[in-house]
């Protein structure tokens, strides 16, 4: 291959990093400047960290089989809080370019749609560290838990439950992008929908027989699933690793889709000039 031929296929490729890189700027630097939205990443985990915390030692004090619980109850707050956060951090990075009335200015630009998605997933995983991390760390002198202990198994269930949620926030964009402010609320509310069925507290085996399927096509009851078997049976099941990977797959193309798809809807229908608070 000729360098002229060579630099032909690099060029895009660095100016579309660049133009993720620049977005991925803009939003640090959102967040730099606002300590309420710093506040609000870390207050929400830590709350409810706190509070869970607090009644898995009163459960804890009460019943041998919570005694063997409690870490548990601690550890699906903390990664539900990974799902909802990866959902949050992408809806909520679109809606501040709506609320800004910025988005007919960021399509003028060579931005692409795909770009923004990839810029606000990265955001989003910004987000949700900044988020989780003090309130993981906060657990271990409060209540003597490590979630850390669970070793690479925690990165699976972190990166699937964020993949997840990006998908969710991908799809949520698309919604809110093509109804408009109305639909701002499904940001907000969706998530919660999903928690009955994703198995946090409890396994998806007491769930009724039509809401089991429900549960089992979902990523997060897999994950969820999988690290109580983690915890109570010292074992890693990879059968659940390997669906929650491979729906989440089914899920990233969908959210993906329901966004791009969006975006020319938008396009063709100049909605993008009718959009801010």
């Amino acid at each position: 291959m000729t360098a002229h031929a060579a630099t032909m296929w690099t060029q895009p490729a660095v100016l579309m990093l660049r133009r993720v890189l620049a977005m991925l700027v803009r939003y640090a630097l959102l967040l730099k400047n606002s300590w309420t939205r710093i506040f609000e990443l870390i207050y929400w985990p830590s709350i409810q960290m706190v509070l869970w915390g607090f009644i898995s030692v009163f459960l804890r004090q009460n019943s041998s089989w919570v005694a063997q619980a409690a870490g548990v109850l601690i550890a699906s707050v903390l990664l539900w809080d990974v799902l909802f956060r990866g959902q949050l951090g992408v809806s909520v990075s679109f809606m501040e370019e709506m609320w800004s009335r910025n988005l007919g200015h960021l399509f003028t630009t060579p931005l692409r749609p795909l770009e923004l998605a990839v810029a606000l997933m990265a955001m989003s995983l910004i987000r949700t560290l900044i988020g989780t991390i003090p309130a993981a760390l906060l657990a271990i002198p409060m209540y003597q838990f490590s979630i850390f202990t669970l070793g690479l198994p925690l990165i699976a269930f972190f990166a699937n439950l964020l993949i997840f949620g990006w998908a969710l926030g991908l799809m949520l964009s698309g919604l809110i992008l093509r109804f408009g402010q109305s639909a701002e609320s499904l940001a907000w509310l969706a998530v919660f929908l999903l928690a009955p069925v994703s198995a946090i507290y409890y396994p998806v085996e007491i769930l009724p027989g039509w809401l089991q399927a429900i549960a089992w096509a979902l990523p997060s009851a897999h994950v969820f699933e999988g690290m109580r078997a983690a915890m109570f049976d010292h074992v890693v099941r990879l059968d659940h690793l390997a669906s929650a990977v491979a729906l989440n797959a089914v899920y990233m193309v969908l959210g993906a889709a329901a966004f791009l798809f969006a975006v020319r809807v938008a396009r063709q229908r100049g909605l993008f000039l009718n959009m801010g608070e």
